[in-house]
């Protein structure tokens, strides 16, 4: 009989090539017309940010854009689009990029009805305030999965990586339009296709694994182990870059159903302090851990290791083949090993052991299937800084 598990669905979900023409029309048939929209976008994405706002401006709505927000966003930018949002009298708050601009458009709507800024309300330590603004979500990259997720993720003042989570950030209307991934750079490609690919082997491998939730994220590994080298290969392929938007959209799902583990744990510690990429960071950090969690957890790591590619006559062969595959996949896609030019020393092994176990990154790291003390934790760290 299976364990007993809590799964809750939330947002709708539209995907398909050129859909980002329609998000003034789908959003006039949930907030009606005339609706008064702010637009958290990435910086860098302005022509999308024109389309985008173009689209709405086109249905009758009116449009404030916000893109004064970083990666890996601040506390205080978020506090910045939320004020932008209460001046101009915003009904809802439309995401458009990465995960960075996700989490400021998906922290800024639950935070504007209140007083409060985004720090009040970090490691859930205080309860969000009631009466969300309508979340639309529209990802450029596919990685994250922030898009269907009920969490954010962003810095304090002292660049110390925090979090949020509740059923209020999770989005309302997803738009997945592949046409909008085309023009990432081959390693943002490889990076953020890497930390689907991580938020799905995290998610069926953790404590808090279940059947209900394994389905969504095989079919996540499945879909970027086939992809992922053909998106990076060659962008401009739809049918590839429109497989890894539904793998991260799946793993996303995953991740928020069941939540990360010891790669994520370890992969904020390096986001904090050495400013590495997420998607990069819970990669190599997944590949230092894989060899302790695989053989933890044969069956359950047999299973990702099928979804994979990989065969064997047991689940112990499958999971002890697990790792060399996982690694050799990162250099396929062109992942780049932690080195010295991240800022990272040998020396800096117990910083790192430190920041892993700091409040904000304890629950992943307890949720992971082979318990680490700080000892078997400083043997992870080791091998992910092998190459320093």
């Amino acid at each position: 009989m299976p364990d007993p598990f809590k799964l809750q669905l939330g947002s709708e979900i539209i995907f398909g090539s050129g859909r980002l023409h329609a998000l003034g029309e789908e959003t006039s048939a949930r907030l009606g017309p005339g609706a008064r929209l702010l637009l958290v976008a990435d910086p860098a994405l302005t022509k999308s940010a024109d389309k985008a706002e173009s689209a709405l401006a086109g249905a009758g709505h009116q449009v404030a854009r916000f893109d004064r927000l970083t990666s890996d966003p601040r506390a205080d930018q978020i506090d910045e689009a939320a004020d932008q949002a209460r001046t101009f009298g915003a009904d809802g708050v439309v995401g458009l990029g990465g995960g960075s601009a996700l989490d400021v458009a998906k922290m800024t709507a639950a935070v504007t009805p209140g007083s409060q800024g985004a720090e009040h309300y970090a490691l859930n330590r205080n309860d969000l305030p009631r009466g969300s603004l309508f979340k639309i979500a529209v990802p450029t990259t596919s990685g994250t999965g922030a898009e269907v997720t009920r969490s954010v993720v962003y810095s304090n003042a002292e660049g110390i990586k925090l979090w949020a989570d509740a059923d209020c950030l999770r989005p309302d209307l997803v738009l997945l339009d592949p046409e909008l991934t085309v023009a990432m750079p081959a390693s943002l490609s490889a990076n953020t296709g890497v930390d689907a690919l991580v938020h799905a082997i995290e998610s069926t491998t953790n404590t808090s694994a279940h059947c209900f939730n394994d389905g969504q994220a095989l079919q996540a590994i499945s879909l970027v182990a086939t992809h992922l080298p053909r998106a990076v290969r060659e962008p401009r392929d739809l049918e590839a870059r429109g497989a890894m938007q539904i793998a991260a959209c799946l793993a996303g799902l995953a991740i928020d159903a069941c939540g990360t583990a010891v790669a994520h744990a370890l992969g904020h510690a390096l986001g904090t302090l050495f400013k590495v990429h997420h998607g990069r960071a819970v990669g190599l950090s997944l590949a230092a851990a894989l060899p302790g969690n695989a053989a933890a957890w044969p069956e359950r790591h047999a299973r990702v290791a099928g979804a994979f590619g990989l065969s064997g006559a047991s689940d112990q062969a499958l999971a002890e083949a697990l790792p060399a595959a996982y690694d050799a996949f990162l250099k396929e896609v062109g992942v780049v090993p932690l080195g010295e030019a991240d800022g990272v020393r040998g020396r800096d092994l117990e910083r790192i052991v430190e920041m892993t176990c700091e409040p904000q990154n304890l629950p992943m790291l307890k949720r992971n299937c082979h318990p680490l003390d700080r000892d078997a934790l400083g043997e992870v760290v080791g091998r992910l800084m092998s190459a320093v």
